[in-house]
């Protein structure tokens, strides 16, 4: 925007905008622009929001189980990566009370999950700035182009909530593309005699006037599909590992006779997974079983990943592990690179399935290669959003990766597996910067792999 124009045009400009998403008048010489409504995401467009990029999440929230509203107060600390006139918050339902921006009341209006806000002053490229928003009401589930139900899911005496791929904007409002990570703090008071656990690791947890507040902190960046929080009459036990690593597991009482034995061995799997693809990248450890009756699939919310009793398995739990690496620590850029989570944690169940079971990993690629599933569309290209968590995702995926793995040789594959991790820890990813990378590090030109395996649409012969 050109800063020379009259003053009779920028009133004219600003009432356009105002229209649109808002403008108010500069301040301190600024005058800025609105921040995109979304990051033209290839499968969900309007998802995540332009304009600045999120540091830090303080969430505090209050849920009665009874009426199940849900009070909560969303501080939001974010940097301004454009001259800011307004600017959006992905928010699902509930109704908000309230919205300040550094402490001054800014006006703010709805556009279905768009959270409008409209700060007194315009904001400077480069500036930090905190954004307080509250809000109350009966938070919503959400069902996916997949069928699959996220958001916050209501249990008997509870709730889980639970976000991939949009589905944390139902509890809390924010910037919820994957592209945009941050740290948080989740403070949660809920009734005298139920326990919320969150992602990271508990900081304090007191109990007055018949109600119970737990915080917990998650120290290191966190996509937003990835945080959790259930909260019911949950059996919580806290140890640590053989490295000091904090473990928090949660079980239902209706699953805990069958979960406890697994629950014990989560240090024992979280080593395994180190000791192929480099230390653990976040400050705590654990996970959430609950009934089957309460989640359809299993997901691996950051450092806690929450299971139902029927997938809470060895190979499941190696899948969820190895996402702390693949897709929490080294995210997507954009939901196209959902093949870069699923096929690594898919190919860390093969390797399972060889140390403990003794099935080779070929074996695996073999019984993967025969099923017709595999070849509906190329992985790193899914039709739509109802095929992001489709068979080829997850096993086609991982067939690229053995292709990598025969094309490049054992040393230098796994060499690369842990050089990704540990390039990318707590970062964003595209597949065309996976692809570069293997092929730097290798020293090896492997389009043919890429065409055929990753891209091509036609099932390639049999090595």
């Amino acid at each position: 925007m050109d800063l020379r124009f009259s003053s009779r045009a920028a009133a004219l400009v600003c009432a356009v905008v105002v229209a649109a998403a808002g403008c108010t008048p500069a301040g301190g010489g600024v005058r800025g622009q609105p921040g995109a409504a979304g990051l033209r995401d290839p499968y969900f467009p309007k998802l995540g929001n332009g304009g600045y990029d999120v540091g830090h999440y303080a969430l505090t929230l209050d849920w009665d189980p009874a009426s199940g509203r849900l009070t909560g107060s969303a501080e939001v600390t974010a940097r301004a990566t454009q001259d800011l006139s307004a600017f959006h918050l992905d928010l699902h339902g509930m109704t908000v009370g309230s919205v300040t921006v550094d402490g001054r009341a800014a006006a703010a209006n709805r556009a279905g999950d768009e959270l409008v806000v409209r700060p007194r002053r315009d904001i400077a490229e480069g500036t930090v700035f905190r954004t307080v928003v509250r809000y109350a009401g009966v938070p919503r589930a959400v069902t996916d182009a997949d069928s699959s139900r996220e958001g916050w899911l209501r249990t008997p005496g509870g709730a889980i909530a639970v976000g991939e791929p949009a589905g944390s904007a139902a509890w809390f409002p924010g910037n919820h593309h994957p592209s945009d990570k941050a740290t948080y703090d989740i403070t949660v008071t809920v009734p005298e005699g139920l326990r919320a656990v969150s992602n990271g690791v508990r900081t304090g947890e007191h109990t007055a006037g018949g109600r119970t507040t737990s915080v917990w902190r998650s120290a290191e960046p966190m996509a937003a599909y990835l945080a959790t929080l259930a909260v019911g009459d949950l059996r919580v036990t806290s140890s640590r590992a053989g490295s000091g690593l904090p473990v928090v597991t949660a079980a239902d009482p209706a699953v805990e006779a069958g979960a406890s034995r697994l629950l014990r061995r989560v240090p024992e799997f979280l080593a395994w997974c180190a000791e192929r693809f480099g230390p653990y990248p976040f400050s705590s450890t654990g996970a959430v079983v609950v009934p089957d009756d309460r989640l359809g699939y299993a997901l691996e919310t950051q450092s806690r990943p929450v299971f139902p009793l029927g997938q809470f398995d060895e190979a499941t739990l190696v899948h969820e592990m190895a996402h702390q690496w693949f897709g929490n620590s080294v995210s997507p850029e954009s939901w196209r690179d959902i093949w870069l989570n699923e096929g690594f944690a898919t190919y860390a169940e093969w390797l399972w399935h060889e140390d403990a079971d003794g099935v080779p990993v070929a074996e695996s690629f073999r019984e993967a290669y025969a099923s017709d599933a595999n070849w509906a569309f190329p992985p790193a290209d899914p039709p739509g959003p109802a095929d992001l968590f489709g068979p080829p995702v997850y096993e086609r995926g991982a067939m690229v990766l053995h292709r990598v793995r025969a094309a490049v040789g054992d040393e230098t594959f796994f060499r690369i597996v842990r050089g990704w991790a540990a390039e990318h820890r707590h970062g964003n990813a595209s597949t065309a910067q996976f692809t570069a990378y293997v092929e730097e590090k290798s020293g090896r030109d492997l389009d043919a792999v890429w065409d055929a395996w990753l891209y091509g649409g036609t099932r390639p012969p049999l090595p």
